[in-house]
C-alpha cells in the first residue's frame, strides 16, 4: 500500500478537495494507499481532515520534513515546493523537503497570487478539472500504473 501525503497552507481548501476525491476513489476492499495530511497551520490541517474519514494529520514544517520521508506519493498545490510561497506559509525547509523527498510529486498548476509563480504552457482548466486529473494520477501512481 502506498502512502499519500497531501500538502497544502492557508485555508486547506484545495487539500480538502484532493482528500475528498481520493477518498472517492479508494476501493475500501482493497485499499491502494493511505492518505495523510499535512497544512503548514492548523486551520489548513483542520480542513484537509475535513475531506477524508480516517486520514491522519498533522501541521508544521517538522511533521512536513517527517512525512515527506516517508511518502510514496505527495500531492498539493505547486506552491508547496517552493520556498516563501503561499504569502511565507512554504518556509525553505519545507519545500527542501518536499523538493527531495523519493516520493513522486503530483502537484496542481495555481496561477495565482498567493504562489507569486506563474507556470506558462499550462492549460487554462478549471480548478475541478486540475484536481479530477490530479487525483486520478496519484490513484494510477498508486496502483502502479503508468499515468
Amino acid at each position: 500500500m502506498k502512502n499519500v501525503l497531501i500538502v497544502d497552507g492557508q485555508g486547506g481548501r484545495i487539500g480538502r478537495a484532493l482528500a475528498e476525491r481520493l477518498s472517492q476513489r479508494l476501493d475500501p476492499e482493497k485499499p491502494a494507499f493511505s492518505l495523510t495530511a499535512v497544512g503548514s497551520n492548523a486551520m489548513a490541517t483542520a480542513n484537509m481532515l475535513k475531506g477524508s474519514s480516517g486520514m491522519k494529520g498533522a501541521t508544521g514544517e517538522n511533521a512536513v520534513a517527517v512525512c515527506a520521508r516517508r511518502a510514496d506519493i505527495i500531492t498539493g498545490p505547486i506552491g508547496i515546493i517552493i520556498a516563501d510561497a503561499m504569502l511565507g506559509e512554504i518556509t525553505p525547509a519545507m519545500a527542501t523537503a518536499i523538493s527531495s523527498s523519493d516520493a513522486v510529486r503530483v502537484l496542481i498548476p495555481m496561477n495565482r497570487t498567493q504562489c507569486e509563480n506563474y507556470i506558462v504552457g499550462v492549460r487554462d482548466d478549471s480548478l475541478t478539472a486540475l484536481l479530477d486529473e490530479a487525483a486520478d494520477t496519484v490513484v494510477r501512481l498508486a496502483e502502479d500504473v503508468t499515468p
